[in-house]
Parts: structure tokens; sequence; C-alpha cells
């Protein structure tokens, strides 16, 4: 028990350790993405951490495998290079108690993932659908300053308002753009005295509203302009289309709505959810039987193989995903044959030398007394 406790914590000590460096890692990399597209007007400043927020347990539901696997490879490793994992060998400690030690651990950390992907995350992503769906946090309006151009980089429209109160009216707009069509190059300047925003529901869009104003409409260079005056006048506001939301529809559906469907798309989403708590404990073992090693070659030798193997198995994971959507590969076998893979390749890499080792001292045995009767 003394021993199962030393080995659990030099696990968890580590998972933690490595699984935080990962996370932020991971993190800070969506956050420069999304603050870039807040940048551009893509997406609302002020939406930019309750994202991270709700996308935290997806990060996580795949930071923590990673993680597990580093850290067995880590603890175990540094167990070997200072030969304790040699003194524990000798004082009895199998491979298959070992490997019993090493999945009591990795069990809690795959419960914990299960929870993440069947509850947490689907309602995060939702949540972070619903944010990027929203067009108020993607029309770039919202981050117009009083007294300050703005540059739409997309449409290389220029917007100026003098004054903007707390109820998101307008006074003396400004807002001028240039034609994208080649043989039309006109710019349009428009001036008004107040703007507001109007959503209309039934079309599930939003308008620009410029009142008491001018438009001004020609070709930069030329006599030829057109001079209109308006008492109100609506510009439509299309919504920017953000590249970080790259979940799916299905992504975002409950466990319990995935289970009552009949949908290939839902199905497949249901077992990926599942199988990424069964990859821990099956990383777990294969981190093991990566582990061994000595003080000449060191613990960081066998990282390659490691993350060679782990990434396989995560691409084989989505491409059986994609294969199910597409009715390519039936539901029945499903992702679990690639579990079934990768569970086989872990028990080779554990028992393999000793059975191995096993049949040859057998085979060498039977030669022997077959030579003896002759």
């Amino acid at each position: 028990m003394i021993l199962f406790r030393y080995l659990a914590k030099e696990i968890l000590l580590t998972l933690f350790a490595v699984s935080a460096t990962l996370l932020v890692i991971v993190m800070s990399g969506r956050f420069v993405k999304y603050l870039a597209e807040a940048a551009s007007g893509d997406l609302a400043p002020d939406v930019v951490f309750s994202i991270m927020a709700y996308r935290l347990p997806s990060f996580l539901e795949l930071v923590l495998p990673l993680g597990l696997l580093i850290a067995i490879l880590l603890a175990y490793g540094r167990l070997y290079v200072e030969s304790e994992m040699t003194v524990m060998s000798a004082c009895g400690l199998s491979t298959r108690r070992l490997a019993v030690f090493t999945l009591v651990p990795a069990s809690a950390v795959a419960l914990l993932v299960l929870g993440l992907s069947l509850y947490a995350s689907p309602l995060g992503i939702a949540k972070v659908q619903e944010i990027f769906q929203d067009a108020k946090n993607s029309s770039g309006l919202e981050m117009l300053v009083a007294g300050r151009f703005r540059i739409d980089k997309k449409s290389g429209r220029v917007t100026y308002v003098e004054r903007l109160d707390d109820k998101q009216v307008m006074e003396e707009v400004f807002s001028a753009e240039q034609s994208k069509d080649k043989h039309d190059d006109k710019l349009s300047v428009v001036l008004a005295e107040r703007a507001t925003i109007q959503n209309i529901e039934q079309h599930s869009a939003r308008y620009l509203v410029l009142e008491n104003g001018f438009q001004y409409l020609g070709k930069p260079g030329s006599q030829e302009l057109r001079v209109t005056k308006f008492d109100q006048f609506g510009q439509l506001i299309k919504q920017a289309k953000s590249s970080s939301n790259i979940y799916k529809k299905a992504d975002a559906r409950s466990t319990e709505q995935l289970l009552a469907s009949t949908k290939l798309e839902d199905k497949a989403t249901l077992q990926w959810r599942f199988s990424l708590g069964i990859l821990v404990p099956i990383v777990a073992l294969i981190a093991q039987a990566l582990s061994q090693t000595n003080h000449r070659r060191g613990r960081y030798v066998k990282m390659l193989p490691a993350f060679l193997i782990y990434i396989i198995y995560i691409v084989l994971l989505s491409a059986a995903r994609d294969g199910i959507e597409k009715g390519q590969i039936p539901l029945e076998w499903g992702m679990w044959w690639v579990h079934g893979v990768f569970l086989i390749i872990a028990l080779c890499l554990l028992f393999g030398a000793d059975v191995w080792r096993r049949l040859r001292s057998q085979s060498a045995a039977m030669t022997a007394s077959s030579t003896a009767e002759q």
C-alpha cells in the first residue's frame, strides 16, 4: 500500500504540472487568435474571456490524456534512471502488479475526462456557439469609440462617431466605403446627425439606421457626384464568421440528446465522447511500457515514440468518427476497433518480452529433452 501511494503521488503530481503547462500553451494560442479576431472587428472584445472560460472543459478533455502519458513517462523514467524501479522489482514488484498500480490513478483521470466530455464540454461548446451566432458580437460596431476613426480591414469601411451614449445612440456619424467592383470604383460617403442599431427578429438581421443626413456617391478625380438627402437610411450589418468556431453542431448537443438520436453524426459524436475516457487507461499502459530505461539512455529517450503513438491514436479515432458520419464504417465497429488495436499494442509492449522469453525457454527445454532422449 505504501508503494502504491508513492507511485500514485509521483504520477498525480507530475500530471498536475504537465497538464497545467500544456493547458497554458493551448489556451495562450487560442487566446491570441481570439484577440486577433477582436482587433479585426470579427469579434466583440468583451466576450473573449467568456469564450475562453466556456472552452476550458473541451481543452481539458484533450490535455489530460496527453498529460497523463507524459507524467507516467517522466515519473517512471526517473525511477528507472535512479534505480528505484530496479529495487522495487527485486522486492517482488512485477510488471503486472505495476500495471494495476498505474491503472488506479489512470482510472480516476478517465472518470474525470468522461465527466468533462459527456456533460461539461457540450454545455460549454453550446454557449460558445451561441456567442458566435449572436450578431451583436460579430458586427464590429461595438468596437466604435467616440472621437476615433475605425477601419474595417475586410470591407475597407472607415467610420467615425463624434459622440456615443450608454444606449448606443451615435451622434455626428461619418462613414466612407469604397466600392469593391473593379469596373465601378465609386466612393460612398455618408454623413448623419444620429444613428442607432435596430434588430429585425423576423429576418434575424441587424441594421444600422442613420437619421437626417446626406449620402455622397461619386468617383474620385471625376466630376460625377450624386448627393442624396435622407431622413432615415438603413444599412444591413453583415455578420462576420469567426474562423475559431471549429466545432460541429453535434458537439453542442447534450449526451441525452445524442442517446435519443438516430443520426450517424450524433452516434459518431457519442462514441467520440466515450472514446476520450477509454483512451486514458490504454495510453497509461503504453506509457508504462515505454518508460523502461536506464541511467545511460535517460528518461527522455522514449518521448518521441510515445508522442507518435499518441498522435496516431488520436488521428485514427478522428478518422473513424468521420467514417461513421459518412457511413463508410459500420456503427457496430465504430471507434472500438481503434481501441482494440492500441490495447493489443499496449499489452504487447508490456508483456511481449516476458512471453517471448518464456516461449524461448520452453522451446529450449523441449529441444534439450528431445536431445537427451535420443
